[in-house]
């Protein structure tokens, strides 16, 4: 193979990867993002459930204020009982006192309802609160792993930029500018492979003759269509 042309082929190799080094990088803050993002649910249904129980105590305890003017009502009925002079005022106040009675039941029985439902408030809490110390456990370890990835990334990146500058040196000035040239103006694509006759890249038929020349990889051939650098890989050698 044309050297010129295996070392644009190992330079184009660099930029993809480098390229998609740069791409993976650029996705650390939405990750990091994502993560923060997550947190802040948890920490909103943790709010949420901690307002929700909130009202419900506050609620519960003006009911039960109810329920104590409602047993203290009763119990006046009751003592005025004591007082009657007539049958009819005998018959007034027995009256009020069962209407107290079924009206204390009734409260009394709302109350039971909203204590035990204060347990289900309660769990919710409990839960919300388990969930986000889990969660926040959780997004530690994954901002902890997506930091030494970003690192990892960084010193690939610069390792591929030292490889790349390399290359470039080696490369004559007019095999660099048809590269840069094609990089800029073929969404950073420059070489491509040629295989059974079409160019990979655009995936136009090749004219027998030139995919023939390709195919011998002994210049700087170019797709009439695309105009990228077109090679055919060469068979790797089996170690028996």
């Amino acid at each position: 193979m044309l050297p010129e042309l295996q070392q644009l082929i190992h330079l184009q190799q660099l930029e993809n990867t480098a390229d998609a080094t740069r791409g993976q990088l650029k996705n650390i803050p939405v990750r990091l993002e994502t993560l923060a993002t997550r947190l802040a649910e948890h920490a909103e249904n943790v709010k949420s459930a901690t307002l929700a129980f909130t009202k419900h105590r506050t609620s519960r305890a003006a009911f039960e204020k109810d329920v104590a003017e409602a047993q203290s009502r009763l119990s006046r009925f009751k003592g005025q009982l004591m007082a009657v002079k007539t049958n009819r005022e005998y018959q007034a106040i027995q009256t009020e006192i069962a209407g107290g009675e079924r009206e204390v039941e009734n409260l009394e029985d709302e109350l039971l309802k909203r204590m035990l439902e204060a347990d289900d408030f309660n769990q919710d809490v409990t839960y919300a609160e388990q969930r986000l110390v889990e969660e926040r456990t959780a997004a530690d370890a994954e901002r902890k792993r997506v930091e030494q990835e970003r690192t990892a990334l960084e010193a690939q990146l610069t390792t591929f930029d030292s490889e790349l500058n390399m290359l470039v040196e080696q490369l004559s000035s007019q095999a660099m500018s048809l590269f840069e040239t094609l990089t800029r103006g073929r969404n950073g694509i420059a070489v491509v492979e040629a295989s059974q006759g079409r160019c990979t890249s655009c995936q136009v038929r090749l004219r027998p003759q030139l995919f023939n020349d390709v195919r011998s990889n002994n210049a700087l051939i170019q797709c009439e269509s695309c105009q990228r650098i077109l090679y055919v890989a060469e068979p790797q050698t089996v170690v028996g």
